[in-house]
């Protein structure tokens, strides 16, 4: 395959091929490393912001805890470090991928614990510095997942992997929102979050019971050419010289090796990540408040949001797994864009419908199923552009980065609204994924690879 460009995985199964990917081993085991990931997300934001509200909390305080957030976007500052440092003792034992996973548990389990312990009213200031850690775990916990994702199975599974990573992921978060919730009702917010500290062990019961990736690719710093180059030309010495070899392998060689592999198409790739998503963060935001306006109850909301709406999106992420592998990654990306720039005209359809349940039914499954379909694609298309030698470093970046544009170009959806009203804002938030689309026809015009050339099913993988 040519360095220069990613591989468009064109499609090479028969359908029922196609769907028995998702009863591989590596494939069902992502559903229990899905729901470790998802399920202290909402623990330290919409949950943890009920309970404080419920304590009566003042919401300036409150929203201090926003910047809790900010810990996910910044996990690449230290992936080099998940990447390539070993745990003393654990990584003999466990290995890299799952010595750093085990620890991030132990950590979001500690921290729940102690949150459940706490009271909001009496203990704030360390209720936040324990969701810090929940959050910073949760968030280092997300590089080794995506890493062990990664490199558990050839790049032909990924989208597979990804789709079944996605179902645990939102039954992580039907339970950490509904079902911490509920508990909380019944019997206590202690209750609830010792509760969900509890269910921290399905993601340590994944760990102990799979076997640590293989990845011939993955090198020992000291083996890592750049390391070895650098350490030819430098006239440091000592300690100096030490860390500048030691920062050459976990933080340079990581991003150079990107740059060299794909060339120039590096930055139209690179483009691509952050515009994928555009479209539908830049109209996120503005669906809550559009239900309400036109008159749904929140029980209305809810029931079909949140009940209905995970439904689809898991059968989307499903569709997308199968899809990819049918089809290829590529033609699915692009139906995976243009599917999500739709469904935000369904929104702006929605908008001059009014408060027509059938319709809020209509618009919720479509766009869950769109996004269901374009995340489970668009994971396997990140994954298909790491290397191996440097999965986690490179999977952080790619993952920090493509949420960016969306949130930056978001902010103002409010001020759109109020100025031109909610169907214009969903057809201009609609246009707005039509870059994305526009880069995906130009890249499939410069991968132009044979599909005689690409592994067979159950061939070896493919290297970077």
């Amino acid at each position: 395959m040519s360095a220069a460009a990613p591989d468009p995985r064109r499609g090479h199964r028969g359908w029922s091929e196609a769907v028995r990917v998702y009863t591989r081993p590596s494939v069902l085991r992502m559903l229990l490393f899905g729901f470790s990931a998802g399920l202290p997300f909402l623990l330290v934001f919409t949950t943890l912001t009920a309970w404080l509200r419920d304590y009566e909390i003042s919401r300036s305080a409150i929203g201090f805890f926003a910047w809790i957030g900010v810990t996910y976007s910044i996990k690449v500052l230290w992936a080099p470090v998940v990447d390539r440092v070993p745990l003393p003792g654990l990584t003999r034992v466990f290995g890299q991928r799952r010595s750093w996973m085990l620890l991030a548990q132990v950590g979001i389990m500690f921290g729940l614990i102690g949150m459940a312990l706490s009271d909001p009213r009496e203990h704030l200031t360390p209720i936040a510095l324990l969701a810090l850690l929940v959050a910073f775990c949760s968030a280092t916990q997300d590089i080794t997942i995506d890493a062990f994702r990664i490199e558990s199975d050839d790049d032909e599974y990924q989208a597979a992997l990804a789709g079944t990573y996605v179902i645990g992921y939102r039954l992580a978060i039907l339970v950490a929102g509904a079902g911490a919730l509920y508990i909380a009702d019944y019997l206590s917010w202690t209750t609830a979050y010792l509760a969900m500290a509890g269910f921290v062990t399905i993601g340590m019961l994944a760990v102990l019971t799979s076997p640590e990736p293989s990845s011939p690719e993955r090198l020992d710093i000291e083996q890592d050419p750049l390391v070895q180059a650098y350490r030819a030309r430098t006239r440091q010495q000592g300690w100096r010289r030490e860390a500048g070899a030691w920062l050459t392998g976990t933080v340079v060689a990581p991003f150079l090796d990107f740059m060299a592999r794909y060339g120039w198409l590096a930055l139209p790739i690179l483009a691509l990540i952050g515009l994928y998503k555009v479209s539908d963060l830049s109209m996120a935001a503005m669906a809550n408040p559009l239900y309400i306006d036109l008159g749904f109850s929140l029980s209305q909301i809810a029931s079909v949001t949140k009940v209905f709406g995970i439904v689809m999106t898991l059968a989307g992420g499903l569709v997308g797994g199968v899809a990819v592998a049918r089809y290829g990654i590529y033609p699915m990306l692009l139906a995976g864009a243009v599917l999500v720039a739709v469904t935000n005209l369904v929104f702006a359809w929605l908008a001059t419908v009014g408060a027509s349940l059938p319709a809020l039914f209509v618009t919720i499954g479509a766009d869950n199923f769109a996004n269901g379909f374009s995340a489970t694609v668009f994971i396997a298309f990140l994954s298909s552009l790491v290397s191996r030698r440097y999965t986690a470093t490179q999977y952080a970046l790619f993952s920090s980065f493509m949420t960016l544009p969306g949130k930056l170009i978001g902010g103002p959806s409010g001020v759109v609204v109020d100025s031109v009203g909610y169907p214009t804002f969903f057809i201009y938030s609609a246009i707005l994924g039509l870059p994305a689309i526009a880069l995906i026809l130009w890249l499939m015009r410069q991968v132009s690879i044979p599909t005689e050339s690409l592994p067979k099913p159950g061939g070896p993988a493919a290297t970077s």
